[in-house]
């Protein structure tokens, strides 16, 4: 196996730039969900609050997984098919 040295990654200004910009964002995202939460839990909807977030979790997962949940069908034509001639 042959040795080399090290490879020198070069820090450039406008890496330092996009870093900057995409942590400002980060930080203004997280300090719009603290104020929704604060204001939610103030309302005193807490639980229905909880309620509609564990919801949409659920939805966000599905969609990243790529799950689309179908709802069961009650009756036996729609469970067997339809076997009329």
């Amino acid at each position: 196996m042959l040795r080399r040295k090290p490879t020198r990654l070069e820090l450039k200004l406008d890496d330092i730039e996009e870093f900057e910009s995409l942590r400002k964002d980060l930080e203004t995202r997280k300090k719009q969900k603290e104020d929704v939460e604060i204001v939610g839990g103030s309302d005193g909807e807490g639980a229905i609050g909880l309620n509609v977030d564990s919801k949409s979790r659920e939805q966000m997962i599905n969609d990243r997984i790529g799950y689309k949940p179908q709802p069961k069908p009650n009756n036996r034509s729609s469970q067997f098919g339809n076997f009329e001639f």
